[in-house]
């Protein structure tokens, strides 16, 4: 009945589930790359992910400089993939805000200040292990 044309009305706009076929098998796994590598290409215009990259290959620097253990780089890695991953998150959440609920509101700016604590938790947390393992390595 929601697709039934009224007379002299516009076409109905079909639902992205009717209109994208549903992979499964090894097309999904080939399709979820694809939606991540699109996922990417739009966060990477994102300045804040660009300083995060940044950081990410200086720490890595840093890391080698201060001779870190395999595990110390394991543990930067994992706390710099989980920044990206709320950043991206966060990112999310402000598109779909602005979509919508393109005025100014206080549950859509809420929405976007708890996504942007989210991501400055983990820079927190990033910059004290990052700190921690420079330090002991420099001092001890």
């Amino acid at each position: 009945m929601a697709n039934m044309k009224k007379k002299g009305s516009a076409a109905p706009r079909k639902l992205a589930a009717e209109t994208f076929e549903k992979k499964t098998g090894i097309a999904h796994l080939f399709a979820a790359g694809q939606y991540s590598a699109q996922g990417f290409k739009r966060l990477i215009k994102e300045a804040a992910f660009r300083h995060e990259i940044l950081a990410f290959v200086a720490g890595l620097g840093i890391f080698a400089l201060v001779g870190a253990s395999l595990l110390e780089f394991l543990g930067f890695v994992v706390l710099m993939l989980l920044m990206f991953c709320v950043e991206a998150l966060n990112t999310a959440i402000e598109e779909l805000v602005d979509r919508i609920s393109p005025e100014i509101s206080t549950v859509g700016r809420n929405a976007k200040d708890l996504g942007s604590f989210a991501v400055f938790c983990l820079i927190v947390a990033n910059g004290v292990f990052s700190a921690y393992v420079v330090l002991t390595r420099l001092l001890f």
